[in-house]
C-alpha cells in the first residue's frame, strides 16, 4: 500500500481562505507535521502533495493549497496554482473558520467544485475558539463537520465522514475483467532507446501485476522475439498487449484470430473513456491543411531521438492524411484553458494522472467541441485496426 503509485490514490484536496487552519488540519488528520503552520497569512504557497495511507480509506494523496483569498500579483499566481488542483481532486474539504463570516469567495469556489462534479465536505474549524451557529451553513447543500485540531474525536469524525463520501475514483482492474484464470497473455514491450534503463515503463508494470493478480499466465517479450515465442508455446495466446508504436508489426505477425490491444488502449479504459477516444481517432480523417493538433503528455521527460509525441505521431499524421498538419506538444500540467485553436487532441496513456485528471481533460475537450483521442487509439486507427483492437473488449466481456 505504501508503494501504490500516486496516480492510483484517492486525491483529497484542502481548500479555504488564508489562516482558517488548513495546514494544521492536515497535520491533525495525518498525525504528522506535513504542512508548515504559522499565524502569518499566506504561509502555504504552491500546492503541497503528501502520499500516505489514511485508514479506513487506504492509499491517498492529500493536497494542501494556498489561501483562495490570496492577494496581489504573487497571490494571484498562488490562487491560479490552487485552481489547477481542482482538475485532479477526487474529493474536497472546504475549510471555514468559526471566527469568520461566510464570504462570496467561498460561494465562488464551491460553485467551481460543484461544476466539476467533485464531492465536498465542509469543515468548520477552530470550534475551540468559537462554537459556530450551524444555521448560517444551511444554505450549502453538503455535509459539515465541526473540528478542532487539538481534539482527536473531532478529527476522527472528519475521517469517518470522508470515508462515507469517498467517490468512485478508479476502476478496479486494468484488464482483469477481460481474462480468466489460466489465460495466457503476451506482453510485447520493445526495449528501444526510449525504454528506461533497467526497468519497464509504468503501464507495462501495472498491466503485468494485474495479470498476476487475476491468475493469468504472463509472457513478456520484445517485438523482435514475438515470432519465435509463438512457436514455443503449445496454444495461441488468449490476448496480446503491445506497445502501440509496434502495432503494425505485431498485427502482421499474429494469427488473425488472436485478440490484440495495446497498453495505451488499456489505459484509456482504466483512466479515461474509451468511447470518447475512439470517436476522437475517427476525426483524424477530417483534418485539413494547416489544422493544429495538440499532442498532450501527462509527464515531463527529456525527449530522445524517435520520441513518439514530437517525432513519430506528427510524421504518421502527415503521412496518413496527406495534409500539412501543424502539431503542438505540451507536457505535464500545461494543457491550457483555451483549446479553440486545435482541431484534435491526442493524449498519451495518462499513467501518471489519476482518473479524475484524465476525465477532466476529456470533459474540457468535449465542452469545446474538440475531438480527443489517445496514442493507442490514434495509432490503431491510422493502421486500419481500430475495430479489431477495441471491438475485442465487448467479445471478451461476453466470454467472461
Amino acid at each position: 500500500m505504501q508503494h501504490t503509485p500516486n496516480a492510483n490514490r484517492l486525491h483529497i484536496a484542502i481548500f479555504g481562505r488564508r489562516n482558517v487552519g488548513k495546514s494544521s488540519l492536515i497535520n491533525a488528520i495525518t498525525g504528522q507535521d506535513i504542512a508548515l503552520v504559522s499565524n502569518i497569512s499566506g504561509t502555504t504557497t504552491d500546492p503541497v502533495y503528501k502520499a500516505m495511507e489514511l485508514l479506513p480509506i487506504g492509499p491517498v494523496v492529500i493536497i494542501d493549497t494556498a489561501g483562495i483569498d490570496d492577494e496581489g500579483d504573487i497571490g494571484t499566481l498562488r490562487v491560479n496554482k490552487t485552481r489547477e488542483v481542482i482538475s485532479k481532486t477526487d474529493i474536497a474539504l472546504v475549510i471555514f473558520s468559526s471566527e469568520n463570516p461566510i464570504s462570496p469567495i467561498e460561494h465562488e469556489w464551491l460553485s467551481m467544485l460543484k461544476e466539476a462534479n467533485i464531492p465536498v465536505i465542509g469543515v468548520i474549524n477552530k470550534i475551540d475558539i468559537l462554537n459556530p451557529d450551524m444555521a448560517m451553513y444551511q444554505e450549502f447543500d453538503m455535509p459539515f463537520v465541526k473540528t478542532c485540531t487539538n481534539d482527536p474525536a473531532s478529527i476522527q469524525r472528519l475521517k469517518t465522514e470522508l470515508f462515507h463520501h469517498v467517490p468512485f475514483y478508479e476502476k478496479d482492474t486494468i484488464l482483469g475483467d477481460l481474462i480468466k484464470p489460466g489465460d495466457t497473455i503476451v506482453l510485447v514491450a520493445p526495449q528501444d532507446i526510449q525504454a528506461p534503463k533497467g526497468r519497464l515503463i509504468l503501464p507495462q508494470v501495472q498491466t503485468l501485476r494485474d495479470i498476476l493478480d487475476h491468475k493469468g499466465l504472463a509472457i513478456t517479450v520484445t517485438d523482435d522475439n514475438l515470432e519465435v515465442m509463438l512457436t514455443k508455446i503449445k496454444h495461441q495466446p488468449d490476448l496480446v498487449v503491445t506497445d502501440s508504436q509496434v502495432f503494425e508489426k505485431v498485427n502482421e505477425i499474429l494469427p488473425k484470430d488472436v485478440p490484440l490491444t495495446s497498453f495505451s488502449i488499456l489505459m484509456s479504459r482504466y483512466k479515461g473513456d474509451l468511447d470518447s477516444f475512439i470517436a476522437g481517432a475517427v476525426a483524424i480523417s477530417e483534418l485539413q491543411d494547416y489544422d493544429k493538433v495538440l499532442i498532450a503528455e501527462a509527464c515531463t521527460h527529456h525527449p530522445l531521438q524517435g520520441d513518439i509525441g514530437r517525432e513519430k505521431l506528427p510524421k504518421w499524421l502527415k503521412e496518413y492524411t496527406g495534409k500539412k498538419i501543424e502539431t503542438v506538444t505540451k507536457a505535464g500540467i500545461d494543457f491550457g484553458d483555451d483549446l479553440s485553436e486545435y482541431k484534435l487532441i491526442i493524449h498519451c496513456g495518462g499513467c501518471m494522472f489519476n482518473r479524475k485528471q484524465m476525465m477532466s481533460r476529456i470533459i474540457q475537450a468535449q465542452k469545446n467541441n474538440i475531438p480527443i483521442t489517445n496514442y493507442g487509439t490514434a495509432i490503431a486507427y491510422m493502421n486500419g485496426i481500430l475495430d479489431k483492437v477495441t471491438g475485442m473488449y465487448e467479445k471478451k466481456l461476453k466470454e467472461r
